[in-house]
């Protein structure tokens, strides 16, 4: 492992645990997933998995069942990006838990190059579908 090798592991290291401390922002119950979006070393979005704007925070129902119109952290950093000032073309998507299929269909609308995460989701398909698209995905265990 070369130098930048290793520079780029600590940067992943650190912003994978920036993610987890933004997940904890969540109002959701049984999963607390954050996302950062991080291009030339700044984070230019964030966001974590919880309800629509101006609804109530409660992402399960009586039943602990996740409501259906919850947003996941990745839609909501990409989301919050398409509304600013800044690119996620070419950026790094840090998230605690790889990506489902439907944020990894946004992922590569959006232009992200890069995928870093933690914990693995249920379902692989995401991941595949991001290997396909030649979106380099990296995972990092966080102790």
């Amino acid at each position: 492992m070369n130098q930048n090798d290793n520079k780029q592991e600590l940067l992943d290291r650190r912003y994978m645990r920036m993610a987890f401390i933004w997940a904890e922002n969540s109002y959701c119950k049984r999963r607390k997933v954050g996302a950062l979006l991080v291009k030339d070393k700044m984070i230019i979005s964030d966001g974590y998995n919880g309800t629509p704007s101006g609804f109530e925070n409660i992402c399960e129902d009586e039943n602990d069942v996740t409501k259906p119109y919850v947003l996941h952290a990745e839609a909501n950093a990409i989301t919050k990006v398409a509304r600013s000032n800044n690119s996620s073309e070419g950026a790094t998507l840090y998230v605690t838990s790889s990506p489902c299929i439907e944020c990894a269909k946004l992922i590569i609308q959006a232009g992200i190059k890069r995928v870093v995460y933690s914990d693995a989701y249920r379902l692989s398909d995401g991941i595949e579908l991001l290997r396909r698209a030649n979106i380099e995905m990296v995972a990092v265990e966080i102790a």
